[in-house]
């Protein structure tokens, strides 16, 4: 089984990069920039997903797959959806304390 999410990790620390801030981005391209990270990184975690299920499918059905191949690929979206979830809260939170702000 193969792990291919160090590209997305690569991605991510580019976005982080202290050079990337003296860029001047317009607020639609910062949009349209974070907009298609997030729709590729929720992309991933239902990809994650319907991989697990498939190959829960394929154990079913009694075909030939190795047992440890579905735990491992079932424990990998189980993982991938509890951090997707706990960025969202985290979001969620930094938002609220935001709003809470006296100006």
């Amino acid at each position: 089984m193969e792990i291919n999410k160090l590209q997305n990790m690569q991605q991510l620390q580019s976005i982080m990069k202290p050079q990337n801030l003296g860029n001047k981005l317009t607020p639609h391209e910062a949009q349209t920039s974070f907009k298609n990270w997030l729709n590729e990184a929720i992309t991933n975690v239902n990809q994650s997903q319907v991989n697990s299920q498939k190959m829960t499918e394929k154990v079913v059905r009694g075909e030939n797959v190795d047992l440890h191949d579905v735990m491992i690929t079932a424990q990998q979206a189980s993982i991938t959806l509890q951090t997707t979830v706990e960025i969202r809260n985290k979001v969620i939170e930094a938002y609220q304390e935001v709003m809470r702000m006296q100006v």
